[in-house]
């Protein structure tokens, strides 16, 4: 799969990598694929939620070996 964009915003608490990931999709075109990497424990939950209810898709989320979460989106 070919990334468009990609967001490290590990450190970074709620509501936060929500809204830079947000701001960053707003940039990008239908069909583009942003990922995302964060450390925030409630992530995996909160990027499922966003895209729910934003209409982009979720096309991965996982843990990385670091320990760190990563998510893959689609924009609408």
């Amino acid at each position: 799969m070919q990334l468009d964009k990609r967001l490290d915003l590990s450190g970074l608490n709620c509501p936060l990598p929500i809204l830079r990931a947000k701001k960053a999709l707003a940039d990008m075109v239908s069909g583009q694929v942003l990922e995302v990497i964060a450390t925030d424990p409630g992530a995996p939950k909160d990027f499922e939620a966003f895209c729910r209810q934003t209409g982009n898709g979720l096309v991965e989320s996982s843990t990385t070996e670091e320990g760190k979460f990563r998510m893959v989106l689609r924009r609408k």
